[in-house]
């Protein structure tokens, strides 16, 4: 979706204070049956156009996301012709939309309302790439079931999240709202983000339970470039081992619906894609839930070559969505296509029923307002236990990449110059899809620093713009960037932040992008540091003073120069309300960082898109740099700077060598692993434990590497574990050219360690019986 800057509501509302398994549908407080006959009952009171309505999703409110306001709201809702809101939220506003459609509309049906809650509501948290790299399922959770508390409280039913593209290039701005490169990391994120957002048991009669959205249905991470909206064309034995996964886990845990994605996949649009929305989600899938389109993409398959208005709307419909959000195609053309023969009426029946049964799953029919009021939402918004436990996972999702001479951490007395762009900004530490946070009730890095350390001298100087290239600050500007920008040249800023770092004893140079040049319709070409950043960093090198980094970003940077020379580099994300108080916990050690990265960071942009679990190809690149004809850069390395799962400590963590229980296993037996690991150094610390696989012989090329398990484990200092996994039979399978999913006999490879490039490695076979 797209943002605009804040419009009026035009009812002048007033704002308030991998598995294979066999899918699990929401469950709900009733059984299925009675369901039916409540929903058999009111469809047969329904008109054609009643039923058409239901599929209608419009935006009204005070933060639209796309340049299309919806036109009539008030008259259509009386006529029965809107079956969801979004951008709406607020008790009192939330009431005002519901009450028309209960008392004015002709069979009072409510309404569902929606919003992009996607890493927090009020309380904002980090975003879904720094949620991801704490590896902390039970945090991930947490915060998903803060976001649905408040949420729900702020009159909110239906939740755009969670986001479970792959994204394998950091061009790509969304990058940003997932998981990351990995499909079983992102799978079982995926099952915590949708746990979270319904609640225990998928009841989502609960009135802190929200409807979750998988999106963005499909592969609207693989785009050609990373550029946003771009086409996806790739192998289905691809998708099924590399990009579904995610989508699939989210199906299988529950999800109550479902948003189609912009991108075509194959030559066809996915919001038109019959195969996609119907023959894969419902039919092998087994999905009970919804489809939704995301903002206007019936009407852009005008322009993806698709047919003219009328005829999309059939597509769309023909293909399995159900709701049409802003694009109001389905309202105007779908009994003139149900009257040519292009739709038949059993078609918009089946999606009036899925809309319908929604509402039912959420109790709306029950009581249509869930007990939202302006005293839950005061007692519930921003209360102390979630600003605290936004503050811990933003600590969570820190990640160390690197730190040399005991540059971290820092000392509370002496004196830091703090400088760069992003030090003070509270604006850019919520990120991009922040919702309805406010920024002004976040924590600045500076605000954090003085707050941890009242005896420390701290001085501040800006440094640099945040970027300097006018095209780009132009389209920032144009669309919420709310950049500051300082009217100096930049040889001044800069020399003001040299004379303030010769006068401390430590620099922390705060650089990185602003929120808005990441997240939708923000792909870059160049991921460096915008501006003069590189400069002033150079500059500040130049000093001799020890150089700490602390990184805001919302994707992997290409930093070549600063990993040689920087004395310490913090990656920090945008990491939320909190913010500024967990980077000041990571940077005095009063946390030690654990975070390990979920997308690999270039040397240079021109490896993108890159990635840990790639193939092997027939001529592998060895080292030798003489050797031409293999599959190498001639002006740059094939790695990564920084390898998928990677993130230091302020204290070290040595691995044994991995133990398997047999050395050949059948088909239907487990295989456990064992690996021993200490902590060496001179803190207390966590590590995230990584296992990899390798199928050495396959009947397709298989990944050099591919991760099939993980566990964060506390060690004190000195302390040894010995952790165990266990491999099940599914763990070995995979997707042929068939798309028949299974193991094949032979040699394997199990590799542990603390990232996807330094682990220890043991064998096994599987046997043929």
């Amino acid at each position: 979706m797209k943002r605009l800057p804040l419009l009026l509501l035009a009812l002048a509302l007033s704002p308030a204070a991998h598995a294979q398994k066999k899918p699990a549908p929401a469950a709900a407080t009733t059984s299925d049956q009675k369901m039916k006959q409540y929903i058999d009952g009111l469809m047969a009171k329904m008109t054609l156009e009643e039923k058409i309505g239901q599929l209608n999703l419009v935006s009204v409110g005070f933060d639209v996301t796309g340049p299309v306001v919806s036109k009539d709201v008030d008259a259509n809702i009386r006529k029965g012709l809107v079956g969801g809101v979004f951008n709406t939220y607020t008790p009192i506003a939330v009431r005002k939309l519901q009450e028309m459609a209960l008392k004015e509309s002709r069979l009072h049906i409510p309404l569902m309302f929606g919003y992009d809650v996607i890493h927090g509501h009020r309380t904002v948290f980090p975003i879904a790439l720094g949620l991801a790299a704490s590896w902390d399922l039970k945090a991930i959770e947490q915060s998903a079931r803060i976001a649905a508390e408040e949420a729900s409280a702020d009159g909110l039913d239906w939740v755009f999240s969670p986001m479970v593209d792959i994204a394998r290039d950091a061009r790509w701005g969304r990058i940003s709202e997932g998981a990351g490169e990995d499909p079983y990391l992102g799978s079982r994120i995926a099952e915590a983000m949708v746990r979270g957002y319904q609640g225990p048991n998928n009841d989502l009669t609960q009135p802190s339970s929200v409807m979750a959205c998988l999106k963005h249905f499909a592969l609207y991470g693989a785009a050609e470039a990373g550029r946003e909206y771009n086409t996806t064309d790739m192998s289905k034995q691809r998708m099924y081992n590399e990009y579904l996964p995610p989508y699939k886990a989210a199906v299988d845990a529950g999800v109550g619906s479902v948003m189609s994605s912009f991108n075509d996949v194959n030559g066809t649009p996915a919001t038109a894609n019959k195969w996609l929305m119907t023959d894969l989600l419902r039919k092998q899938w087994g999905f009970q839930g919804f489809v939704a389109t995301d903002y206007t993409a019936i009407p852009e398959l005008i322009d993806h070559g698709m047919g003219n208005a009328e005829q999309v709307a059939a597509l769309a419909l023909n293909a399995g969505i159900d709701q049409d959000m802003v694009g109001e195609e389905f309202l105007k053309y779908t009994a003139k296509n149900i009257q040519s023969g292009a739709v038949s009426k059993a078609q918009l029946d089946a999606a009036c029923r899925r809309i319908l049964e929604a509402k039912y799953k959420l109790g709306l029919f029950t009581d249509p307002y869930r007990k939202v009021s302006a005293e839950r939402a005061t007692s519930t918004l921003m209360k102390p236990e979630f600003i605290a436990a936004a503050r811990d996972i933003a600590r969570r999702s820190m990640v160390l990449l690197k730190n040399e001479r005991n540059a971290l951490p820092l000392k509370k007395t002496g004196s830091i110059a703090l400088i760069g762009p992003l030090a003070n900004r509270q604006r850019d530490v919520i990120g991009s899809w922040s919702g309805a946070g406010d920024w002004k009730q976040a924590v600045s890095v500076e605000q954090g620093l003085r707050a941890a350390a009242p005896g420390l001298k701290i001085t501040y100087a800006k440094g640099a713009n945040i970027a300097d290239d006018q095209q780009m600050l132009d389209r920032l500007q144009a669309h919420g960037g709310e950049l500051e920008l300082d009217k100096r040249s930049s040889e001044d800023m800069i020399k003001e932040a040299v004379q303030v770092a010769q006068s401390a004893d430590v620099v922390v140079a705060v650089v990185g992008e602003s929120q808005g040049m990441t997240g939708e319709a923000a792909a870059r070409a160049d991921i460096g540091l915008p501006g003069q950043q590189l400069a002033l960093l150079k500059a500040l090198k130049a000093t001799g003073k020890p150089l700490v980094l602390v990184l805001m970003n919302g994707r992997p940077l290409a930093l070549p120069w600063e990993n040689q020379n920087a004395d310490a580099i913090l990656e920090t994300w945008f990491a939320g309300t909190q913010a500024g108080n967990a980077i000041a916990d990571v940077l005095f050690g009063d946390y030690n960082p654990s975070g390990k990265i979920t997308a690999s960071f270039p040397v240079t942009v021109g490896q993108e898109p890159i990635y840990y679990n790639h193939k092997n190809t027939g001529r592998p690149y060895g080292g030798v740099k003489l050797d031409k004809y293999k599959s190498r850069y001639l002006d740059a390395p094939n790695d990564p700077l920084y390898p998928f799962g990677f993130g230091l400590s302020y204290t070290s963590f040595t691995y044994g060598k991995p133990t398997v229980s047999k050395a050949t296993i059948g088909p239907a037996e487990t295989l456990t692993v064992s690996v021993s690991v200490q902590n060496t150094g001179q803190m207390d610390g966590e590590e995230v434990a990584q296992l990899y696989l390798r199928d050495l012989v396959g009947s397709i090329s298989r990944p050099v590497s591919e991760l099939k398990g993980f566990q964060k484990v506390m060690l004190k200092k000195g302390e040894s574990k010995t952790l165990t996994f266990r491999l099940a039979p599914d763990a070995l399978k995979f997707y042929n050219n068939d798309l028949k999913f299974a193991a094949e006999p032979g040699d394997f490879q199990v590799m542990v360690g603390g990232n996807s490039r330094d682990v220890q490695t043991a064998t096994f076979k599987l046997a043929v019986k």
